[in-house]
């Protein structure tokens, strides 16, 4: 192998070359010579991008997790919010049976922010800030950085972390380099196979420009089995009953499409510039299958069962979702560096956009019958299984399951839009001063975030059916693909499709209805930040102090409507916000000795309210269940502490403890109001309702918690097992806060989404050209959503996930490889912590699945 292809094959572990640069300048390791460098250089896959990784976190000046890819552009995982699993500190909420969310040291993804290329991204859907990191590919990224400290040069609305995406760039690599990807998969429960492609490249075209990107392609089908229960009571005997049961059959189909380009321009000895793009598009196409029972008193009950007759009135439903929704991120920067001397400018424009489409969505076409009679139908609902139960038709099937008996009850037609735009300016102007003792750099900078975002909609509701022959399940009666029970006559896809579109004059609609759904939901917000910093960086050669003060001014403009139902009006509403916060940070490095790094760091941040959370706007149903945007909401703040102890006894290894400490005031949380608790008592906003979520601030929270790392190639080992690699972090979050209570107190509780103990484990080996690797990935049980009260509040199960690899090498330029994901079927459980025992309020699985290709490098 030439030496120039030696190089090409790992240009990121060149990183491994900033770990000598970050040593003290007396170290040992800063006398190793080229050819040892250069061997370094040559190793690829796992342990290239275990060694890239260590190095640029030894090299931060503060508290971070990196992932690297390697020179093959390899990332182990389907997406951003994936690859990232493997991070000390870092779980993963799933959606479907994929990565979606972020969620750091066990907190709610809302309290992360994230960027690439350093531009903020804004979130596709619309009402939250948290970006679903699934939409962007793997394929187009060099590197994640996870950062837990700040800077007063970054920006300071995270309490999690900031999550930096960079995506490849002309110079990363000294030569051409082409790398292409074909993947297949297979899903154990739907049986389906699904195609994936990528291409990476870079071109340095002359000595001073180059350009770089990247290509995906994907197209995913899936399946999920879902249960669903709500309405828990308790009979007068003290027995547990659900008033709702649904079986759910998910049939799912994500494509995704991504592209980046960066093109890098050295204009004179002293500037250099850069353009750079990226574009992510992420259809979901999703049928839903359903059968629900809407129970009213049980006949009778014991501690694991109710038997239901239809003498108290049993609703019956079977209905078909299918929607097609549409999200797209993308980014757009120019911006360029100067050094001259002692000065040093940064300077950048870029604007991104996000939006979530969701096109002419049939959620529900709905079939309904009423079984009123005593005896016309018996029920037995077995609730033994928490995760699976089990009901029984004990009289009343052959009408139960007779498809000419359910009539068309609603149709549904939605087309929504979410869109999320921002400007951003930066300039940034450092000074560097040669002292006796070491160097000071002084740095202070503008910033400019200019951001709107809107949601809309237009709503059909469509409540009966002008046919001479009507409209029953028997017109359109299909088959199941549910494999946790038998669900009986189910609505068909293609069929409910032919007949909306061969009838769809016929269908009568509810204008007042459709008009309110349209219109209460919609929103536009306005959200500019001024930011300006000043910053001093003291070091030398064991010694770094970052500290300053950031000064962000917020101004917000708030539009939404008031909806009078009984009226079927809209009044405009306008609310305006306008804040400013001082946020001091310091960071501070030592290299107490060689190979051993102590840091601490300090620093306030502010997070701002969800967009939909803040906006004044509202949803409604039949039975005045309600969801509310509320105005009135304070952001996050927070004061964040960190400590931590690194040993690098060489580049393939890191130990690494540390501890957090986060002081929250006014934390935010959507809580569940009856009508009959204070403060709202049945009305806010001046609209009517039965129960409410609303987003509401909380008094003040504390996070406190450890995080372990460790990781190493244990080449030291004899023989084969010389390509042995290892690692494990754990993190343990204890986040408590408290919360109103309805009668004019608070009570405690633990922050949503904050998962008390969390893991990761690797197990690899590298060998030649083959690689291996196991991991497993832990996140505790955490509460999910607040209820009216503690006995309704959601929690999710704790759950482990494992995946294993396979790679290997044929050639310098060929390799092919098989995964496997979800090996244990690990499913998704929510619950609420009952008086008798836990009650399932969400069980879905998802099986395994499989994926085999081949990588071609050039």
């Amino acid at each position: 192998m030439k030496l120039r292809y030696k190089t090409l094959l790992l240009t990121t572990a060149l990183a491994s070359a900033s770990l000598c640069l970050s040593a003290p300048a007396n170290a040992q390791v800063t006398e190793v010579d080229a050819d040892a460098r250069l061997d370094t250089v040559t190793v690829v896959g796992q342990r290239a991008m275990m060694e890239s990784a260590i190095a640029r976190q030894r090299a931060s000046d503060t508290i971070q997790s990196v992932i690297t890819r390697d020179a093959l552009g390899q990332f182990p995982d389907q997406n951003v919010a994936e690859s990232t699993r493997r991070l000390t500190g870092i779980n993963i909420l799933d959606d479907q049976g994929e990565g979606r969310f972020i969620s750091v040291r066990g907190l709610d993804p809302t309290l992360n922010a994230s960027s690439i290329n350093g531009v903020r991204l804004p979130s596709p859907e619309a009402d939250t800030r948290a970006v679903a990191l699934d939409v962007v590919a793997s394929e187009l990224v060099e590197s994640i950085e996870v950062k837990k400290t700040l800077t007063p040069d970054m920006d300071a609305d995270t309490i999690g972390a900031s999550i930096e995406i960079n995506t490849t760039k002309a110079f990363d690599r000294d030569d051409l380099f082409l790398s292409t990807k074909l993947e297949g998969s297979y899903n154990d429960l739907n049986g389906e196979y699904s195609p994936k492609a990528s291409v990476d490249f870079s071109v340095p075209i002359t000595d001073t420009f180059g350009v770089a990107g990247g290509l995906s392609f994907s197209n995913r089908k899936t399946s999920t089995d879902n249960i669903e229960m709500g309405g828990w009571n308790t009979t007068d005997d003290g027995f547990t009953y659900a008033e709702d049961l649904e079986y759910r059959d998910y049939d799912v189909e994500r494509e995704r499409i991504g592209g980046s380009l960066s093109f890098d321009w050295k204009a004179t000895d002293t500037t250099t510039l850069y353009a750079r793009a990226i574009y992510s598009k992420f259809d979901d196409t999703e049928k839903r299958q359903r059968l629900v029972f809407t129970f009213d008193e049980p006949v009778s009950a014991d501690a694991t069962s109710a038997t239901f007759d239809s003498g108290n009135e049993i609703r019956v439903r079977r209905g078909l979702k299918d929607r097609f929704e549409s999200q797209i991120i993308q980014s757009y920067q120019v911006g360029g560096e100067t050094e001259t001397g002692p000065w040093k400018f940064d300077y950048k424009l870029a604007y991104s956009e996000a939006q979530e489409h969701e096109y002419d969505t049939q959620d529900p076409t709905r079939f309904e019958k009423k079984f009123k009679d005593a005896g016309e139908l018996g029920v037995n609902v077995n609730y033994s299984n928490l995760e699976k139960p089990v009901f029984t038709i004990l009289n009343g099937a052959e009408e139960f399951n007779d498809p000419s008996t359910y009539k068309f009850k609603e149709l549904s037609v939605n087309d929504g839009m979410s869109k999320d735009k921002e400007w951003s300016a930066k300039g940034d102007i450092a000074r560097t001063f040669d002292l006796d003792s070491g160097e000071f750099e002084f740095k202070t900078g503008l910033k400019v975030r200019l951001r709107e975002k809107t949601y809309s909609a237009n709503n059909l509701i469509y409540d009966d059916f002008d046919g001479a022959d009507g409209y029953t399940l028997a017109d359109v009666t299909g088959q199941q693909t549910y494999d946790l029970a038998d669900l009986g006559v189910l609505p068909d896809l293609g069929k409910v499709r032919a007949f909306y579109a061969a009838n769809k004059n016929l269908f009568v609609l509810n204008e007042d209805d459709s008009f309110l759904d349209s219109i209460s939901g919609a929103y536009d917000v306005q959200e500019d930040i001024y930011a300006g910093y000043a910053q001093g960086k003291y070091s030398t050669d064991r010694l770094t102090v970052i500290g300053g003060v950031r000064v962000e001014q917020t101004k917000d403009d708030l539009g939404g409507n008031l909806v009078d139902e009984d009226a079927v009006t809209a009044t405009p509403l306008n609310f305006s916000n306008d804040y400013t916060n001082v946020l001091p940070s310091l960071n501070v490095k030592y290299e107490a000795m060689e190979n051993l790094v102590l840091r601490a760091g300090v620093f306030a941040s502010v997070v701002r309210p969800g967009i939909g959370q803040m906006a004044p706007h509202s949803t409604i149903n039949e039975d005045l269940e309600a969801s509310f945007g509320n105005p009135d909401l304070d952001p996050y703040k927070a004061w964040n502490g960190d400590l931590s102890i690194e040993y690098y006894p060489n580049p393939g290894t890191v130990l690494q403890a540390g501890v957090f400490y986060k002081d929250i005031k006014d934390f935010i949380v959507e809580q569940t109001f009856e009508d009959d608790v204070a403060p709202y008592n049945g009305v806010f906003q001046g609209i009517e309702f039965s129960e409410a979520t609303i987003a509401v601030n909380g008094d003040t929270a504390k996070v406190k918690g450890l995080e372990l790392n460790y990781q190493q190639a244990l080449d030291f080992l004899p023989g084969l097992l010389d390509g042995v690699l290892v690692g494990l972090n754990y993190t343990y979050t204890d986040a408590e806060g408290d919360v109103p209570d309805g009668d004019g107190g608070f009570r405690s509780i633990s922050l949503p989404a904050a998962a008390e103990n969390t893991y990761n484990a690797m197990l690899g080996y590298e060998k030649g050209g083959l690689s291996l690797r196991l991991t497993a990935a832990y996140r505790d049980e955490y509460l999910d959503e607040l209820g009216s009260d503690a006995e309704t509040d959601r929690f999710v199960k704790d759950h482990l996930q494992i995946d294993a690899s396979a790679k290997y090498r044929f050639t310098d330029r060929v390799q092919g490889f098989v995964e496997f994901v979800n090996m244990g079927d690990e499913p998704y459980v929510a619950f609420q912590k009952g008086p008798n025992g836990d009650r399932l309020l969400q069980y879905e699985t998802y099986s395994w699945t499989g994926k085999f290709g081949i990588r071609l490098t050039y």
